[in-house]
């Protein structure tokens, strides 16, 4: 199967990236030709011109469009796998796509439907696009906080809702929650378009001694990931001041993102490599997921639960689904936004280390079966041929 990836890397290496990378590699590895097609908006982070750029090209990338017309035709692919298109390829592209192949396209996030993606306004859920039906909210409300991109982003947005690009031209949507399809048929998109096949985790060395932590240290709370407003960062700062006899700590980047009255039982380890991660989240009782968005699917989770720990998430977005298979659970959950109450839920399980111990065990098994790379690879090359086969079957 020749499969053209589609994607445009955001200006930080995101867990989108690592999916993507991590997906690509897997199809090779399984005897698919697969085929980039990549752009970067890096380099639009770091001057004004790039910025305006990224407003235009949000909109309609010639260089986009004209980049993605040779690439389909020098890989001249069976069928194309779209993850993003902003800012700079642009969704009239996917005209150009629809001409070529079938499209299935992997929804990662609410960009779709909300123009930030997260579904998040001054620090807690917001579905007022959805629910009105237009971006005219994001530009109201400022919700990047900063005009000039919630302009952008609710006019680009809403260029792509009125032309019916991704309604049109997409065959197949990947969603990788239940919760996230619920979305997208709220906002009108075709339900026989849908499926639901969700991220995978490497697996983790648990039973390696060599990864096993100093014997003296006791074990703290973790947390791994970027260090911004969206993803707690804050709520799990005020947790851990309110717990100073738990220890804490935290992985990941700040990328600007500047941290304030920090604890002293809170520890900043950095950025580490995947050998160093092993090793972190062995040392770890449980992981916390503090999200103030709904989320796709984190990394974190996946990861999490193949290193056989338990992760204390918000009663929000998909993660109720995430962590329990319908009967068992695999960690506990904190209202959204509510210090108090992700102080008492990581309080209680910290205290509780058999429960934390069983929550591990579980979510361990809850990946084998649902979240491992065998599972969700034979469901990608289910669909991937089922869409073949049908758009070659409706093709006049």
């Amino acid at each position: 199967m020749r499969i053209l990836v589609v994607h445009n890397d955001y200006g930080i290496y995101s867990g989108e990236e690592a999916f993507v990378d991590r997906f690509v590699a897997d199809c090779r590895e399984a005897g698919h030709d697969v085929g980039m097609f990549r752009r970067s908006s890096k380099e639009s982070r770091e001057n004004t011109w790039g910025k305006v750029k990224g407003f235009v090209s949000g909109i309609y990338s010639t260089e986009g469009m004209r980049m993605m017309r040779e690439s389909l035709k020098q890989f001249r692919p069976d069928i194309i796998n779209i993850h993003n298109l902003y800012p700079f390829i642009s969704p009239p592209s996917l005209q150009l796509c629809r001409d070529v192949a079938p499209v299935v396209m992997t929804v990662h996030n609410y960009r779709l439907i909300c123009p930030t993606g997260l579904f998040l306004r001054d620090g807690h859920s917001c579905e007022t696009c959805l629910e009105r039906g237009n971006e005219w909210s994001c530009i109201k409300h400022n919700c990047e906080e900063n005009l000039f991109k919630s302009v952008g982003y609710a006019l680009r947005n809403s260029r792509a809702r009125r032309k019916r690009y991704f309604k049109d031209c997409v065959d197949r949507f990947c969603c990788l929650t239940h919760f996230q399809r619920e979305k997208l048929e709220a906002a009108g998109f075709d339900s026989k378009k849908m499926a639901v096949i969700p991220n995978y985790a490497e697996e983790w060395p648990v039973e390696d001694a060599s990864l096993s932590p100093e014997a003296h240290e006791p074990p703290y709370v973790a947390y791994v990931g970027r260090l911004s407003t969206e993803k707690g960062i804050d709520l799990l700062l005020a947790a851990a001041h309110a717990l100073p006899h738990i220890p804490f700590r935290v992985v990941g980047d700040t990328h600007g993102h500047t941290l304030h009255d920090v604890p002293q039982n809170v520890t900043f380890c950095g950025v580490m490599t995947h050998e160093e991660l092993a090793r972190f989240y062995r040392g770890a009782r449980f992981v916390v997921v503090p999200s103030r968005c709904y989320e796709g699917f984190p990394n974190v989770l996946l990861e999490a639960f193949a290193a056989q720990k338990a992760c204390v998430v918000p009663r929000h977005g998909a993660f109720p689904e995430l962590i329990s298979n319908g009967t068992t659970m695999c960690g506990v959950l904190f209202e959204p936004s509510n210090v108090a109450d992700l102080t008492r839920q990581i309080a209680e399980l910290y205290a509780d280390p058999t429960r934390a111990e069983q929550l591990g065990l579980n979510a361990r098994k809850h990946q084998q079966a649902h979240f491992s790379k065998a599972v969700t690879l034979a469901k990608w090359e289910t669909l991937l041929a089922e869409t073949i086969h049908q758009t070659s079957h409706n093709t006049p």
